[in-house]
């Protein structure tokens, strides 16, 4: 079904990229696809070595750029970075002492929850899909699930990562990604 779905959205995307093309539908499809912050996205990104793309589609996929987001979990900010995650990751990159709160500042999250990308993409050997799956669901659960054998990586790892909500992130993100390349590349 996942699959079905897949196609289906690829086959809507071509389509409004054909009329974007005819009609010079670009700007309309900004409105949609806005890019705010984007100095500093463009700055972390390449600060830490991450795709501005991916970064920027990572953001309106948790946050719909609203740096006061928070999820039900707690996750904040544009991100939607974990707390506990904030001030494990502030220790490593040398701030002490870090309040949590800072992470609806959208500056102190993105730089956060950039770094700590970073630190996955590191992690699980810059695949796209285990370092998505790993923000989304835990690193914890990836290594699980790569140690089980259930999971090895690359883009048909993810009809096989067990958790949905995991899956349509990584997926929502993969699209997000391609259109801000398409509109702001």
């Amino acid at each position: 079904m996942l699959l079905a779905k897949r196609k289906n959205i690829t086959r809507l995307f071509i389509t409004l990229v054909l009329l974007s093309a005819i009609i010079g539908a670009k700007p309309l499809l900004t409105t949609v696809y806005p890019f705010p912050y984007r100095d500093l996205t463009f700055y972390y990104a390449n600060t830490y070595g991450i795709d501005p793309y991916l970064l920027v589609a990572l953001i309106k996929t948790e946050s719909n750029f609203n740096s006061r987001a928070e999820s039900h979990k707690g996750a904040r900010g544009l991100m939607q970075v974990m707390p506990e995650t904030a001030v494990w990751a502030s220790e490593r990159m040398g701030t002490e002492d870090f309040d949590p709160d800072c992470l609806y500042d959208p500056e102190t999250n993105v730089k956060i929850g950039t770094w700590y990308l970073a630190n996955l993409a590191k992690e699980f050997n810059d695949d796209t899909i285990l370092v998505l799956a790993a923000y989304n669901g835990g690193s914890g659960n990836v290594k699980r699930w790569i140690a089980g054998q259930q999971l090895s990586g690359g883009r048909g790892a993810i009809d096989k990562i067990p958790f949905t909500e995991t899956r349509e992130f990584i997926s929502k993100v993969l699209w997000t990604q391609k259109v801000y390349r398409f509109l702001y590349d």
